[in-house]
């Protein structure tokens, strides 16, 4: 039965996880282990069983507490942009929130910090990763915005909800040679930037337009 419930049937079956990763394909995403990750990352679990039916669609989907889960390409994307120039020991993820994307990310990384404000979606993120068996994920109730500077430096940081500007704690807990994934700026008005630290500065890239709930401070 638990397998059954991994594998998925029907609208979660293979055959539709198949679809969705040809859908990726199609709009560039090109990192096989991480088209590998989506493929075998059981989404219908993240969501509630009511939208179950839809979890293989390439669209965000309400999770509570006003918050979504990302929907696969953005996942898949950002996740591609923090590997692109090579494999990372120690990352950290801002917004766990019901644990999909940290799912799909722990595998590819030597170990993966993640920081979640609302305590509940914390609790239910837990409990699907220790089913899926994934243990190298380290987790804190609190607020994401000043980073984990115990846990610092971090070679990849990659923020699961915008902040009007970038934290600068996150930059300073982010080595050289380390990259930063984050969604900036206003609703409506969002781009998604990937920060480079250097020796002698910070590199910033756009990849594009985004749209994510807004990072806020505080825990609930």
């Amino acid at each position: 039965m638990a397998d059954l419930r991994f594998s998925g049937i029907g609208m979660t079956s293979a055959r539709t996880r198949d679809r969705l990763i040809q859908r990726l394909r199609e709009q560039g995403i090109v990192n096989l282990s991480v088209l590998d990750r989506i493929r075998n990352t059981p989404r219908h679990l993240f969501v509630d069983e009511a939208l179950g039916s839809r979890a293989y669609e390439d669209t965000a989907l309400p999770i509570g507490f006003g918050q979504t889960i990302s929907q696969p390409y953005i996942v898949a994307r950002m996740t591609e942009a923090l590997l692109e120039a090579g494999p990372l020991r120690n990352v950290l993820e801002v917004g766990t929130g019901c644990g999909y994307q940290t799912a799909v990310l722990a595998p590819l990384v030597g170990r993966l910090c993640t920081i979640e404000r609302i305590g509940a979606l914390l609790d239910r993120a837990k409990e699907r990763l220790r089913e899926l068996d994934i243990r190298n994920v380290k987790f804190q109730h609190g607020d994401g915005s000043g980073g984990w500077k115990s846990q610092a430096p971090f070679d990849g940081i990659l923020v699961a909800a915008a902040p009007l500007a970038l934290p600068q704690a996150l930059l300073e807990q982010l080595e050289v040679g380390g990259r930063l994934v984050v969604p900036v700026g206003p609703e409506g008005e969002q781009e998604l930037m990937r920060f480079t630290r250097g020796e002698q500065g910070v590199r910033r890239e756009s990849l594009g337009h985004v749209a994510f709930v807004p990072l806020l401070g505080g825990r609930g």
